[in-house]
This record gives C-alpha cells, structure tokens and sequence, in this order.
C-alpha cells in the first residue's frame, strides 16, 4: 500500500506527519548529543577521580602492602573504565550524532523538493480550475444571451408595427449571440476536457509520486532511527567486554588482599630488633654484702615504653626522645645527614630497620653502578671505533665523556663499599644481640651471667653456684624462678634444665657424652666419667613443624627446613626463641634453638 493511493486527498497532512518525523529524528539527535555530554563529563569526573586519589609520593612506602597495591589496581581500573566511557562517548559523536545530522539534513531537503513540487501540481490543477469555471460561466452568460435574442427577434418578427429594418437587426443580433454562445460553449467543453485531463493525471500520476516520495523519505527516516539506535546499543556492547574485564581486574584487585601477609609486612617494617627486657631479679638482701650499697636495676626500660610525667608524648618529643635513647644504645653517630634528616648509617634507626634501608641504599647504587659501567663502556667501544676510522669521528671528544664516566663510577663503588660496610657493621651488631645465648642472658643477685661456650664461668658464677645444690639440674634465670618451681612442681623443673642460653648448648646438663663439652660446674677430669653417666635427655614437651627455612647464623642456633618435624624440649621463655631437638644419624641428636615465629607447636597434655 502506498500512500499516493491510499491518501491521495491528504496532502496537508501528509505534509504535517512528515515535518514532525524529522522532528522526532533532530530530538533523538539532540538526547544522544545529551548523552555524549553526560558520558564525557563522567569520564572526566572518573579521571579526576583517580589522579585525586593516587598515592603521594610520601606513601610510596606503603605499597608493598596488598590492601595498598589492590587501591592502586582499582584506580588503574577505573581509570581504564573512565576510558571506555571516553571511547562511548567519542563513537557517538561521529557515528550516531554525525550520522543524524546527515539524514536529517538530507530529509529536510528531500521534504523540501517533494512539497515545492506538490504544491507547483496543486497550483496548477487550481489554475486549470479556474479556467474551466470561467469557460463555464461564459458559456452560461453566452448561452443566456443567445436565448434572450432569440425571444427578442421572435418578439420583433411578430410585432407588425417595426420596420423591415429592425426585424433585421433583432436577427443579426440573434445570429451574433448564438455563435457567441456555440463558442463559450465549445471553450467550457475545450476547458472542461483539458481540465479532466489534468485533474486524472494530477491525482491519478503526479500527486501520487509525490506522495510515494514523500512516504520513501519517512521510511528512511523510520529505518535511520531504527539503525541508530540499533548502532547506539552496539557502540555500548563493543565496549561491554572490557568494562567486563576492569570489573574482573577490580575483583582480582580485592581478593589479591591477604591480610596475614600486611600482618607480617607490618612487622617486617616496624621490628625494631630490640629484645623485650628481662625479668627483675629477686635480691635476697641476706646474701648481700651489706658494705655494698643495693643497686637500682629498675631503670632498664626499651625505648617502645617511653612514658611522660604528667601527659603523653608528642611526636616532636617522641621523636626526641627515641632518638636519645637509640644513641645511648649505639653510640653518638657523627655521620652526616641524608635529605631526610636521618643519619647516613642510619644508626638512628632501630636494627632491622637500619639494615632494610641500607639494603635499599645498596641495591640503588649498584644498579647505579651496573648503568654507570654500560656507559663506560659503550663510551670505551665508541672511542675504539674512532680511532680505528677515524671519519666516523674524533675520539678525543670521547675522551672527556670517558673521563668522567669513570670518575662518577669510581665515586659511585666508593659509597657502595662504604654502605656495604655500614650493613656489614650492622648485621655483626645484629649476630651479637640477637643470638639465643645473648637473648636468654640473666640476671642473678643483680648481676648478669657471663657464661661461654668452653663452659667457664665467671667469678659471680662461680659464687652463685657454690650457694646451689650440686643437684640442681640447670643454671635457671634467677634463683627466685628455681624456688618458685620448685614449690610449685615439688621437684626441680629440668624441662628448663639447660644452662643460660648464652653458655651455648655445650653447657647445658642435657649435652650429649663425646660432645667435648663440659658442665657449668665442670668436674675434674677423673671424675668426668661418672658426672656423664649421669646424663639423660630432657623429656620432650610436643613437636613443632618449621612454617618457614632457617639457616643458623649465631651461636647456639640450629638450621631447619620448611617442614621439617622437630621435638619442643624448652618453650619460649619470652625471648622469640625455642629450644629444639631432631634426631641425628652421626651423634644421636641435634639440639639448639630456633626462632618462635619460625615454627608451629603442638604440646603434649
């Protein structure tokens, strides 16, 4: 069905449904217009969004922490989100809002054409209208004229009063006005024809393709929104995919969290690498000489429990105060400052931290130093080259370049050995303080226990022992803690039967026989024989599985590999260590101590 049949009388509607069809495609035009505002503008908000909250440069340090690296993956994210959004926004606006523009455009014009001719048509059907009603009106006056001068000549012949004469004029105006009126009549039936003509063309051929342009112009508009907006959803599904797949990277980014893991970055960051302090000594005033003023030994307190009279510490105080307590622990440090205010050892730092940054220092200059060296080199190969062929240049305009390569890496390996000695001098200073002989260190009377590891002993030993039992299965950590177990367990507590952890397992009473070792209170050598035969091993308190690899580095200590069943025979006195056996094909078992955090215990009921 066509319009030009169906709606051959419906031309000014026509016209109206047409002129509001292209309305409805120029306000589709102006909503994705609207849109690829809003898409823009969200983009834009999106990307501003990220750069307001990417890390500052200050909280670098903060991202090796998975919470902090899962941010920094959403932003990345949603910045790439922020882009497909861009992209949406682009592709509308050169295909959906270009292309409306261009059917619209071309519409208008089409409608323009198809109505001038329309109306040029109706114009002249009108005008061929017009002629017919004034043939047809001629022909009536004619016609009317003609009978009236018929019935005056009838009139006249009959009047026997006029003359020959006028009864001739009535007839020659009769004749007259008869052929006027054949010929109005011949025009209006001439007009007539020609009016029927036109008017069965008109409507029947020309108006009708009129019409059926018109009807071809609104089905294209019909199919352009139809296609646009088809083209609108396929922009947004192009880009579906890998919004889909920032999604994914956002869900990837949260559950790349691991909460044990800041856990033990946390303390891998802030470890100072102090020991807590030890238990206060009993002292027994009835074994003091009372010529010997008693000593304070209240004072010993880590820097981590810093306290104020009279209020909290600020961090300008804190920081002050820290500070004077980690130079009485390691000496004044004159060294010169860094950018950051801190010292260029950083001995103003805490050990494991002092030692994480001059790692750090380390590794940046010998990564200086491998570029610095690749320059020289290539300066080297350039200058051989010049001087093999010599046009492809002068190699004395190297050689200044080469000179000062190699004076920026000989200054360069300078601080490198220089900061090797500082981690060098700070990982002795670690061996030292942090071995399980020097951690279990003890207070006995006031005084601490020296102890090594030929199984000497002071002369401060040597007296406290000489006021213990010969039976007393172990040096314990104070004489006050031996009493106290013993009353409590009605026996001597030999499960921390092993000497002071800084005399080494050689000293211990649970040394294995051939060790070459002797006891706190080593016998002569005749009675060496029978002191051994008294020797048992210490019951096991549980097993414990190696969580973690350890390599013994200090004194005292055993290696474990991850995994590996090990029998618990002396539990962490506090000091981050546990003593450990394993059973040893050459000599019957190895004992030793291995770090607490290192393993994971099961004690016996």
């Amino acid at each position: 069905m066509s319009w030009g049949t169906e709606l051959w009388d419906q031309y000014d509607n026509l016209s109206i449904h047409t002129n509001k069809g292209i309305e409805v495609l120029d306000k589709y035009a102006n909503f994705v217009r609207d849109r690829v505002a809003i898409e823009t503008e969200y983009a834009g908000k999106l990307r501003r969004l990220v750069k307001n909250y990417q890390p500052k440069k200050k909280e670098e340090e903060d991202n090796e922490f998975t919470s902090r690296q899962a941010f920094r993956n959403l932003l990345k994210e949603v910045g790439d989100l922020a882009g497909q959004r861009e992209v949406v926004s682009e592709t509308l606006q050169l295909q959906i809002i270009h292309g409306v523009s261009v059917l619209s455009k071309t519409l208008r014009e089409e409608r323009k054409k198809c109505l001038t001719d329309g109306t040029m048509l109706q114009q002249t059907l009108s005008s061929q209208l017009s002629s017919l009603e004034r043939a047809k009106r001629n022909y009536d006056k004619a016609y009317r004229d003609s009978e009236k001068a018929v019935e005056n000549y009838k009139k006249a012949d009959m009047d026997l009063n006029l003359s020959r004469a006028e009864v001739e004029r009535y007839k020659n105006i009769m004749t007259s006005k008869i052929q006027q009126s054949d010929d109005a009549k011949n025009e209006y039936a001439n007009q007539l024809q020609k009016t029927n003509n036109l008017q069965q063309q008109h409507y029947g051929i020309l108006l009708p393709a009129v019409f059926n342009r018109l009807q071809e112009l609104d089905e294209k508009r019909t199919r352009g929104i139809r296609e646009f907006i088809i083209g609108a959803a396929d922009v947004e599904s192009s880009v579906a995919p890998i919004i889909a797949r920032c999604m994914e990277g956002i869900v990837k980014a949260g559950e790349s969290i691991n909460e044990k893991e800041d856990s033990l970055k946390v303390i891998e960051r802030y470890q100072s690498g102090f020991t807590p302090p030890t238990d206060i000594p009993f002292e027994d005033l009835s074994k003091m000489d009372p010529s010997v003023a008693p000593q304070s030994n209240y004072s010993s307190v880590p820097y981590n429990h810093l306290t104020i009279k009279g209020g909290t510490l600020t961090a300008a105080k804190l920081k002050k105060a820290r500070g004077g307590i980690l130079n009485s622990i390691f000496g004044s440090n004159k060294n010169s400052l860094t950018a950051d205010g801190q010292k260029e050892d950083f001995s103003d730092l805490p050990p494991n931290q002092q030692r994480k940054k001059l790692q750090a220092k380390i590794a940046e200059l010998q990564h200086k130093v491998d570029q610095e060296t690749n320059t020289r080199d290539g300066l080297m190969k350039m200058k051989i080259v010049y001087e093999a062929n010599s046009s492809l240049g002068n190699p004395m305009t190297v050689e200044g370049q080469l000179n000062e390569s190699e004076h920026e890496l000989d200054k360069l390996k300078m601080n490198l050995k220089k900061y090797q000695g500082f981690l060098d001098k700070a990982n002795q200073l670690q061996v030292a303080n942090n071995s399980p002989q020097s951690n279990r260190n003890q207070l006995q009377n006031g005084h601490r226990t020296s102890r090594h590891s030929n199984g000497s002993a002071s002369a401060d030993d040597h007296h406290d022992a000489d006021d213990q039992p010969d039976d007393a299965g172990s040096l314990s950590r104070s004489d006050s803690e031996d009493n106290v177990a013993q009353i409590q367990n009605g026996h001597n507590n030999n499960n921390n039967g092993s000497a002071s952890p800084e005399s080494g397992l050689g000293t211990s009473h649970t040394s294995l026989p051939g060790s070459g070792q002797g006891s706190a209170n080593e016998n002569p050598i005749g009675e060496e024989t029978s002191y051994e035969a008294e020797v048992e091993l210490l019951q096991p308190l549980g097993t414990c599985r190696a969580l973690y690899p350890f390599e013994a580095t200090s004194e005292g200590s055993i290696p474990m590999s991850e995994g590996e069943e090990l029998q618990v025979i002396e539990n962490d006195q506090g000091d981050g260590w546990t003593r450990v056996r394993r059973a040893n094909n050459s000599n019957g078992w190895d004992e030793g101590f291995v770090p607490t955090s290192y393993i994971e215990c099961t004690l016996f009921a």
